[in-house]
């Protein structure tokens, strides 16, 4: 079955240049110029990764992946974000926006091309294709990406959803945040290792005020994190 890349740019040259690039690469594209004709056509069909320009006319880029991933049904979906805004700051606001990635213009074919196929590859492993996850009262569904904690749901975000099936996939296992990185947000991050804490201190905030997840995500100081369920359920 042919992978479907939706390409948003506002700029003609731009949406010719990626779907010939992608679809010479085997993928099939379907193009728009704004966010609202994307929004619409998601409502019919989603695509295995979509590749979102930021500055376009309202509804601009972050605010087409601020909808993206509040939409239970979008949310797995991986977007990679295009930007003639360079800055560190600006790519950190991109990604903490609920982008997977982030290239600049003007960019290298062959290096976006790459970089969509690892974007698709890690959302297929994410998925988990129906596999469940479960340590403790703590359990994940891969396919339908639902989280719950003592059998009572959880809402998470993309990323802190993608973070949690990481280390509970690793259940036992030490991991430093340069493995979290690379796992969650891909080898060409370019931010912070801190990334990863901020994120840990988000998971324990929204399971019962940061009591419940303490119990399971174990911090080792100055190495990473270690995911262990409590052996006898309690604190």
């Amino acid at each position: 079955m042919t992978q479907t890349v939706y390409i948003v740019d506002d700029e003609p040259s731009i949406r010719r240049l990626l779907s010939a690039a992608l679809e010479e690469e085997g993928y099939g594209t379907q193009a728009f110029s704004e966010g609202k004709a994307l929004l619409a056509a998601l409502r019919h069909t989603l695509p295995d990764l979509i590749i979102l320009d930021w500055m376009m006319p309202e509804p601009d880029g972050l605010e087409v992946c601020r909808r993206l991933r509040e939409d239970p049904a979008t949310r797995p979906v991986p977007v990679l974000m295009l930007t003639a805004r360079g800055q560190e700051d600006d790519r950190v606001t991109g990604l903490n926006m609920g982008a997977d990635d982030y290239l600049s213009k003007p960019f290298s074919v062959r290096e976006l091309t790459a970089r969509v196929k690892a974007l698709i590859r890690r959302g297929e492993y994410m998925s988990g294709r129906g596999e469940r996850l479960r340590a403790g009262g703590l359990a994940m569904d891969l396919s339908s990406r639902q989280a719950s904690l003592d059998g009572k749901p959880v809402e998470l975000t993309a990323k802190e959803f993608d973070l949690l099936a990481v280390l509970l996939r690793h259940t036992g296992q030490v991991l430093t945040r340069e493995q979290l990185l690379d796992a969650v947000w891909g080898m060409n991050y370019g931010g912070e290792a801190r990334t990863v804490d901020v994120h840990i201190r988000f998971l324990r905030q929204k399971l019962e005020g940061g009591e419940n997840l303490a119990r399971y995500i174990h911090t080792l100081r100055g190495v990473g994190y270690r995911l262990s369920p409590p052996e006898d359920g309690r604190p």
